[in-house]
């Protein structure tokens, strides 16, 4: 009975990490119903890294549910998923880029308007970094075949490819991940970073400069990458550790 307490101990002191998710048709039995949607490996990432994932979905929200949200997190993940609307940061939609998400887009800009203010953890993804750098003025490349030539950071089919990706010495990234770089990181998305927002640096890019990381500096860890670490989660796990280590902080701390 005592390890079984113990065992109960240890998971509630784990940090809880909310992750947003997005609406997809989905098929269970006899049902065909639009439900929330987040792939496994997201939450599998934080389970390993020591975490507790709690998935938030669309709906509709405001500044004031974000905080309300944010009472319970530790930390905050903003997944991938599709195209932020580009009317968000001043532009016409490109063929390619996809329907607008309002509902998606107004929640995770609550969700980060509220973590920087409390100065809570937070990690974006692909899209999630992408949001990040919409939500302090920054602007998107829609469609990068157009600008580099290739489609080898899409290449489609949902298989993801592998790029090169150079770290900033001189940054909260390399802290997590070390300075031997470059590192790995499996890409699959058709638009990036253009111009970094306010209070963003560029912490990492690949070899064909294309942005791959930046990091907001007036928050102790405030991360987006364009890669996808989850998809390589289970053999290298240290963003999401360093993200479930500075949830823990922040947890302790408040």
């Amino acid at each position: 009975m005592a390890s079984n307490v113990s065992n109960v101990e240890a998971l509630g002191d784990r940090p809880i990490i909310g992750l947003t998710t997005y609406l997809r048709q989905a098929k269970s039995g006899v049902w065909d119903v639009e439900a929330a949607f987040l792939p496994r490996v997201y939450f599998d990432a934080v389970s390993r890294a020591g975490g507790i994932a709690v998935l938030i979905p669309p709906q509709p929200f405001d500044l004031a549910s974000a905080h309300r949200v944010l009472d319970g997190l530790d930390g905050l993940i903003i997944c991938g998923g599709e195209d932020v609307d580009p009317a968000r940061y001043g532009q016409s939609a490109h063929p390619t880029t996809d329907a607008p998400k309002v509902d998606r887009d107004n929640l995770e800009d609550a969700l980060l308007s509220a973590a920087i203010d409390r100065e809570l953890p937070f990690l974006g993804i692909c899209r999630g970094a992408q949001m990040l750098n919409v939500h302090q003025g920054g602007t998107l490349i829609q469609h990068l075949p157009e600008v580099i030539g290739t489609d080898k950071y899409q290449k489609g089919d949902g298989v993801f490819n592998t790029v090169a990706v150079h770290v900033d010495d001189n940054s909260v990234l390399a802290d997590v991940l070390g300075t031997e770089t470059p590192i790995p990181g499996a890409v699959y998305h058709h638009q990036a970073i253009d111009q970094p927002g306010s209070g963003l640096r560029v912490v990492a890019r690949s070899d064909d400069d294309i942005i791959q990381g930046i990091q907001l500096d007036s928050v102790p860890f405030g991360i987006g990458v364009q890669w996808h670490p989850e998809q390589t989660a289970a053999e290298d796990a240290r963003l999401f550790e360093g993200l479930v280590d500075a949830a823990s902080t922040y947890r302790s701390a408040r």
